[in-house]
């Protein structure tokens, strides 16, 4: 049994041994402050080149500038309309989060605000992601740590995800356009009902529903009840401001995915839908084909 000094030690070692290294997607990063400790004062330079992904930096020293240079980055006229959002691990810490532009910067997440876990969200055009560490006498385990995704700040159900807005939430209803596109390019569409309205932050409300259609969904929130249930169950996230009405009418449901969690973004009754989807099919005008039978 090693002694605690020399348990000390040997951590100390293992952690030396991390070396600077991307995902093979280029999405995340993975790093050590101590891997740079004789040259504490540089700063390094991290390229991501994804709409998402997560950074790990154990030890922090000095720091790092973290560059978002997706692969799919639109014309730099459209990158006003993109937002960074990020949400660190709650065990984050030994670092504060800037947003650096032109030489100034701007503080996003404290050293203390990291361990709440909340979502922060910026602009492109206002600049990179500077995060430095704050200087420590010892080596006690540190270790700075969050996701970040691109979301677009337009289009439909954008003034629905709270951490994009200054103020509050408008829940405002989407015009039938935006409805139409939205069931084809939203991270999940289908129609059911809310089931129940429990408690969430002073930001949003977290809802339970059951959908007796799914159109499609991205990443298997929404759960099969089975043979007896016959219904996908799941739960999304609505602004606080909303008014939900559990179980009177069925709507259909529409909305995205951020950090793991479903956010609402359009929600009119299944009826008005289906009325707006027929007239469209007639027209021509449906941008893709849904099976509503």
């Amino acid at each position: 049994m090693l002694r605690p000094w020399a348990a000390h030690w040997v951590m100390f070692a293992l952690v030396c041994r991390v070396v600077a290294q991307y995902s093979s997607d280029l999405c995340s990063w993975r790093g050590s402050g101590l891997s740079h400790e004789t040259h504490r004062r540089d700063v390094e330079q991290v390229y991501l080149r994804c709409s998402q992904g997560s950074l790990e930096w154990l030890y922090p020293t000095g720091a790092i500038i973290i560059n978002l240079r997706p692969n799919t980055e639109p014309s730099s006229g459209r990158m006003a309309d993109v937002h960074v959002c990020i949400k660190p691990q709650t065990f984050s810490q030994g670092s504060h989060v800037y947003l650096e532009h032109r030489g100034d910067l701007r503080l996003l997440l404290s050293d203390k605000d990291q361990a709440q876990g909340e979502v922060r969200c910026f602009s492109m055009k206002e600049g990179a992601l500077f995060v430095e560490a704050i200087p420590q006498t010892d080596i006690s385990r540190k270790i700075t740590a969050f996701q970040y995704e691109l979301v677009p700040s337009q289009g439909p159900g954008a003034h629905m995800y709270p951490y994009l807005q200054q103020g509050s939430v408008t829940c405002k209803p989407c015009s039938d356009q935006e409805v139409l596109m939205a069931v084809c390019t939203s991270d999940f569409a289908g129609s059911g009902i809310f089931r129940e309205v429990m408690p969430g932050t002073n930001q949003h409300l977290v809802v339970v529903v059951t959908l007796h259609r799914l159109f499609h969904q991205k990443s298997g929130l929404f759960v099969w009840g089975g043979a007896r249930g016959r219904a996908w169950s799941g739960r999304v996230n609505v602004p606080a401001p909303c008014i939900v009405h559990p179980g009177e009418h069925e709507y259909l449901l529409i909305g995205s995915v951020h950090f793991g969690e479903a956010w609402l973004s359009c929600a009119p009754r299944y009826k008005d839908f289906l009325r707006m989807y027929v007239e469209a099919v007639n027209a021509g005008t449906n941008p893709c084909h849904i099976d509503t039978n």
